[in-house]
């Protein structure tokens, strides 16, 4: 028997969510999940006009509209056609590295500018920034609470299996205060790679004006928990079975980033759950006018309007970071 490894559960995640998106259209009833905008169309009609109106109460000053993760490019079409109906048609820019993905938002956002990271994005002028599903799928570290104190969670090889094993034992001080005497088997989940993304925009934020609309299923942490999943084909699955052949997701820190955002002084609103936000937008009337428009479509409206609002409405979390001086972002109050 040979054990190979072990590298940590960031490195293992990364690895195998490089691979899996790089490979595949994920999304939908052919894939393995299916996000918010492929819902309804309603979702991104709605995020459009938050920063159609965000824009609109700044001075409708020049800027780039960017996208993490973008998917099929549904949401930015949605958006972009909401936005255009307000008088704002800003460039699109799109942060994806899979080449599966990108031809299929080539098809929805023609004019799209790519971008392999946020290093790249424009820095002349004030960005909105909408993350959908994005901060779920970035690395995490787990720390595993044992008899004798913490230790950081690796990912062995075991002949063909990888399996996790508890690595190196780690100071309490590296462990918040408030759970430092969780016990014994308890989890803490970090993601430091979250957490860079999340201060390197909040400073092109800062210092060049904008906002960053953040949406994903999470929690105002930090907490206890193990929230790594595995999803294929819209069924749970192990996530240390078949690396790079299923998607790897955890819960987002919502109060982890806050904190972050505000280190970088930029100003925070939220969380708050995904159904309030939208509710708040205006999802209600955006669904009349749909069924009004469509009668025969009223109950696939409604049905969708609730998975939105009600089977999502506090499980996903929104987050939104903005610029010292910008107005208060809508659907927060």
């Amino acid at each position: 028997m040979t054990l190979a490894g072990p590298i940590s559960l960031a490195q293992f995640m990364a690895t195998a969510n490089a691979h899996y998106y790089a490979t595949r259209d994920p999304l939908g009833t052919a894939g393995d999940f299916t996000t918010a905008p492929e819902i309804s169309q309603m979702f991104g009609e709605l995020i459009g006009l938050w920063c159609a109106d965000l824009w609109d109460r700044a001075g409708r000053p020049d800027v780039a509209w960017v996208e993490l993760g973008p998917g099929r490019g549904t949401l930015a079409a949605d958006a972009c056609r909401a936005m255009a109906k307000a008088g704002f048609t800003p460039p699109v820019h799109f942060v994806e590295t899979s080449p599966v993905l990108r031809a299929a938002q080539a098809t929805r956002a023609p004019g799209a500018t790519w971008h392999d990271s946020i290093d790249t994005l424009p820095t002349d002028v004030p960005l909105l920034i909408v993350a959908n599903e994005f901060f779920d799928a970035l690395p995490i570290r787990q720390l595993v609470k044992g008899a004798q104190g913490w230790f950081e969670r690796l990912v062995a090889c075991q002949d063909t299996l990888f399996l996790p094993i508890a690595g190196k034992q780690i100071p309490d001080a590296v462990v918040p205060e408030t759970l430092r005497h969780a016990t014994p088997g308890s989890v803490i989940e970090t993601s430091p790679a979250s957490v860079a993304i999340l201060r390197g925009l909040a400073q092109r934020i800062v210092a060049q004006g904008g906002a960053l609309l953040a949406i994903d299923y999470g929690y105002d942490g930090p907490a206890l928990g193990d929230t790594l999943q595995a999803v294929r084909g819209h069924q749970y699955a192990n996530p240390y079975e078949n690396p790079g052949e299923q998607d790897l997701t955890a819960h987002v820190d919502f109060g982890t980033l806050a904190a972050a955002a505000l280190v970088e002084r930029a100003a925070v609103a939220g969380p708050i759950g995904q159904g309030a936000f939208l509710t708040a937008l205006g999802i209600d009337a955006r669904a009349a006018v749909l069924s009004k428009a469509a009668p025969d479509r009223t109950e696939e409206i409604t049905l969708d309007k609730t998975r939105l609002t009600q089977e999502m409405g506090d499980l996903f979390q929104v987050l939104a970071v903005s610029a010292p001086g910008w107005p208060n972002p809508a659907g927060f109050a």
